[in-house]
């Protein structure tokens, strides 16, 4: 299980750098505020999914050491 939170932490580390890059380099800094509004919730989005996937299997984990 404790490989698992560190995938958990590794995957979401992965995801914000990807999206912090890709605010740098597409220039969002400079962009209006509904498309900042976008990324952002597209970010969160990402980030939801790969959260709710892996602590979906933390708990399987967890289940299954209980019996």
């Amino acid at each position: 299980m404790r490989r698992e939170v560190l995938v958990l932490v590794g995957l979401v580390l992965v995801v914000d750098a990807v999206f912090v890059a890709g605010y740098y380099l597409a220039g969002l800094g400079r962009a209006t505020g509904g498309v900042k509004i976008g990324y952002t919730g597209l970010w969160t989005a990402v980030n939801l999914l790969v959260v709710l996937r892996v602590l979906g299997r933390i708990r399987a984990e967890r289940l299954r050491r209980r019996r």
